[in-house]
């Protein structure tokens, strides 16, 4: 095993002061997060998966460049919007 960083250990260490049940919670999460970690590695160091992210760009690069997207920031307001009136409702 490799040596663990300073906030790591400190984090072991106060990880160690929870009970049994919390401690597994915890290392169940950070266990989860390792195996997507490299998961995601595996998808994105496929040639293939770069191929077809550079296929996706352009064609949404394409999208923009024909004026057929809208600003992300409006989008998202309105969503806001429309979930505030649904709530409402």
């Amino acid at each position: 095993m490799g040596t663990l960083t300073p906030s790591f250990e400190e984090a072991v260490a106060r990880a160690a002061a929870l009970p049994a049940q919390q401690q597994d919670a915890l290392a169940a999460l950070i266990l989860a997060e390792i195996e997507d970690e490299r998961r995601w590695d595996e998808l994105f160091g496929d040639s293939r998966s770069a191929a077809l992210l550079e296929r996706l760009a352009a064609g949404a690069a394409a999208e923009d460049d024909a004026g057929s997207t809208e600003p992300l920031d409006r989008l998202l307001a309105e969503g806001r919007h429309d979930r505030a009136n649904n709530a409402r409702q």
